[in-house]
Parts: C-alpha cells; sequence; structure tokens
C-alpha cells in the first residue's frame, strides 16, 4: 500500500473511502458484500480472539468486548466502492485497520475469483471531519449513495448500509449510530434529514454527470 504523507489523528473523525481500480467492480455477489462486512468487524479490534480464517465457528459476541483500535460510526458498501465514517482511537488505527481490511478483502476476492493484483485504487482516501454539520452532513451523503446511483428506490431495504440500523429497522454490531443520532430527536427526525434530501441529491449528481460528459466530448 502507498505511503500516506498526511497523518491521521487520534480521537478524531474521518471519512474514508476507496473505489475498484480501474472502477472495477468490487462486490459480484451478496458473499462478497457479507466478507466484506465481516471483515470490517474483525479488525476493529485487538486482543485475543480467533483467527478471521475461523470466521465461521465464532460469534462475533466472542469479542465484541476487546479494545478497538477504530470506531466505525456509519458504512455504504457500492458494487465498485466503499463510505466509511470512523472515528480513530489510537495512533495509526485507521491505517492498521484499513489496511489489514483490504489485504483480507483482496486476496479472498482474488481467490475466489480467480484473478491476481490490487484489487483497491492505490492508497485509501480520508478527509477530516471538522464539526457537527459535517458529521451530520457526511452520513447523509454517505447513506444516500444507493438512492443517488438508482440501487433502490428505498433506502430501508438496501442491506450493505448501516441505514436501516440508524432508524431502528435492524441491529448491527458494526457500526455505532449514536455519536450522530445524538444530534437528532430520535430515528424519525435522522430519517426526515435524510429521505428529505434524497430527490436533490440524485439530481445534482445527474447534472454533473451531464457536466462531465459534455466536457469529455
Amino acid at each position: 500500500m502507498p505511503y500516506r504523507t498526511t497523518p491521521l489523528v487520534a480521537d478524531s473523525f474521518y471519512h474514508v473511502y476507496n473505489r475498484g481500480v480501474e472502477k472495477r467492480i468490487i462486490f459480484l455477489d451478496e458473499r462478497d458484500y457479507q466478507r466484506f462486512l465481516q471483515t470490517l468487524y474483525y479488525y476493529q479490534f485487538t486482543g485475543p480472539k480467533p483467527a478471521f480464517s475461523a470466521r465461521d465457528k465464532f460469534q462475533i459476541k466472542d469479542f465484541s468486548t476487546n479494545p478497538k483500535i477504530v470506531e466505525i460510526i456509519c458504512y455504504c458498501l457500492m458494487p465498485n466502492h466503499f463510505h466509511l465514517l470512523i472515528k480513530q482511537l489510537k495512533d495509526n488505527g485507521i491505517s492498521e485497520f484499513i489496511g489489514k481490511v483490504i489485504n483480507s478483502y483482496t486476496k479472498y476476492f482474488n481467490t475466489k475469483h480467480k484473478r491476481v493484483g490490487p484489487l483497491l485504487q492505490g492508497t485509501f482516501k480520508t478527509v477530516l471531519v471538522d464539526d457537527n454539520f459535517q458529521f451530520m452532513h457526511l452520513s447523509r451523503y454517505i447513506h444516500l449513495n444507493p438512492y443517488v446511483d438508482k440501487l433502490v428506490e428505498n433506502l430501508e431495504v438496501y442491506e450493505y448500509s448501516s441505514y436501516p440500523q440508524f432508524i431502528g429497522l435492524t441491529t448491527n454490531l458494526l457500526s455505532v449510530p449514536q455519536a450522530i443520532l445524538s444530534l437528532f430527536k430520535d430515528g424519525n427526525d435522522y430519517k426526515e434529514f435524510v429521505v428529505g434530501h434524497a430527490d436533490y441529491a440524485r439530481e445534482l449528481a445527474h447534472i454533473k454527470h451531464i457536466l462531465i460528459e459534455n466536457f469529455e466530448e
């Protein structure tokens, strides 16, 4: 993995994202999505825990009390990229975490789909989250991705996002939504915040696409 020149600060929040090399699809079926989610969960933790190769033999609760190096606030997996909102809990925590996740998932993907070489495009990208306004709007941006890209018309049915957990439809040990939900009255208030912006976000994405196409012609 290429060397990162910008240091990541402990106890700070970051938008972490990356996409497939050459914009390729990185999740080809449900098992791929589930494997990546398992990998995200597993590598948050330090301390004694079963080897990841034995993942089908352990329960999540077996090590959910272990110390964490990062905390995932929210996430969304898309066919050719992923978005995470992460709090770094120790120095170098995000780099260690993402490095292990990407290495583990790439080995799995390459073995399963009979390919070789890097799967993700260069060094993962990070953006520091400076304040609550950015914090709230970033979570909305992340959760709106499946709607903006027209994968679903109802965000509640998208399985590879933390959004259903945020509005109380599912339980999920992977993400920790309280940091964001504490800025709203309840899950319904957050739902209105996200859904109320959905069509506008889709229209902006459409306009951006048209402008890029016209520029490239």
